[in-house]
């Protein structure tokens, strides 16, 4: 599986697939589960739903969710010189985007850019933390004429451009959009490991749209499925660096999967981990002997955060991916991958009709 597993986490993150145009992943998503759930659809917002029936009646309904968008930019200003301005999707700062590569995805290809900002004027200037408003996109054009012949408008998305990299010992991996096609790929395994499997509950696995703008696409998903309870698979932020007090470092890479608390403390959009659904999962880990890890993040959120208020409430929860070094060129270690897969398997396994969140 590691093998199989290494090379579908390289294929998801090096597509592309900012927020609101995840349709390229969604393809993906849907191939790799042809013929493993027992139906595939997509919705009018482009949410993956895959079914894995028990066959039982009045069955328990499970959502696991991962969430398919990445950051990204989106082109809204050409100057005559042929310089590119643009608006965030999703959360970026300019800390981390100083001088990065990146693919402008025209009606005529991708077109390659580069990330700059305006040059410091005084030692003061030099000294502080650019902001993001005063960064620009050069595509070694000479005029906004030649721009527009590259193909590029108003409304292009734009990636980062951080390749897929095999480091230490194999088992840490490097890339862009581990947030979240980590979570995707964890759902399509899930799937492949139930699919032979009896379980007492409905398991619809989810490739959710727009989370990175505010968790759009799960809300959406959650209110067709009414889930009796439901699980998001994202990252979260693994501080164990330098310059990080133990206390603060949230989680460990390679410590294993971390079941949510609570995030977002204090914010509207954010979640408290519904107790029955934590304890299913924490109680899962401790008798599969899974290492895991528990995680209360300060800011931050999933695809949970709006599951949870659909409806009339879905109890939720989150298992989460260690991961550094977030919407930036972002790091993770297999084995929490896999031991998430685990985790999740033997979880649902332990759902049934006389599981009752509520």
């Amino acid at each position: 599986m590691a093998n199989e597993l290494v090379e579908l986490l390289r294929r998801l993150t090096q597509a592309s697939g900012v927020a609101g145009y995840e349709s390229d992943i969604a393809g993906m998503m849907c191939e790799e589960l042809k013929g493993v759930a027992d139906s595939v659809s997509t919705d009018s917002l482009g949410n993956v739903i895959a079914l894995k029936k028990s066959g039982l009646k009045d069955a328990p309904k499970v959502m696991i969710v991962g969430h398919m968008d990445e950051i990204g930019l989106i082109v809204k200003y050409v100057d005559e010189k042929g310089f590119l301005y643009f608006e965030r999707l999703g959360g970026i700062i300019g800390r981390s985007v100083f001088s990065q590569p990146v693919v402008v995805h025209t009606k005529k290809g991708p077109v390659n850019g580069l990330l700059f900002c305006k040059p410091a004027e005084s030692p003061e200037e030099a000294s502080k933390l650019p902001e993001l408003k005063t960064f620009f996109i050069d595509v070694g054009a000479q005029n906004r004429a030649q721009a527009e012949k590259m193909g590029i408008r108003v409304g292009d998305v734009v990636t980062f451009e951080r390749v897929f990299r095999e480091m230490g010992d194999g088992k840490v991996l490097a890339s862009k959009a581990f947030d979240d096609r980590v979570g995707v790929a964890i759902v399509i395994e899930v799937l492949k490991k139930l699919q032979k499997m009896r379980v007492g509950c409905d398991v619809y696995g989810v490739g959710s749209v727009q989370e990175e703008v505010g968790a759009r696409g799960a809300k959406v998903a959650a209110y067709s499925i009414a889930p009796d309870l439901a699980i998001a698979v994202d990252i979260t932020s693994a501080q164990d660096i330098p310059g990080i007090s133990e206390k603060d470092q949230v989680v460990k890479l390679g410590g294993g999967p971390a079941v949510k608390v609570m995030d977002n403390a204090g914010a509207f959009l954010g979640l408290i981990a519904h107790p029955k659904v934590r304890e299913l999962l924490v109680s899962t880990a401790e008798r599969e002997k899974i290492p895991f890890q528990l995680e209360i993040l300060a800011q931050g959120s999933t695809d949970a955060s709006t599951i949870h208020l659909t409806r009339e409430g879905v109890p939720s929860g989150v298992v989460s991916i260690p991961t550094r070094y977030a919407h930036s060129y972002e790091m993770i270690n297999i084995d929490d991958v896999n031991n998430s897969v685990k985790l999740l398997v033997a979880a649902v396994k332990g759902v049934s009709a006389k599981f009752k969140a509520k």
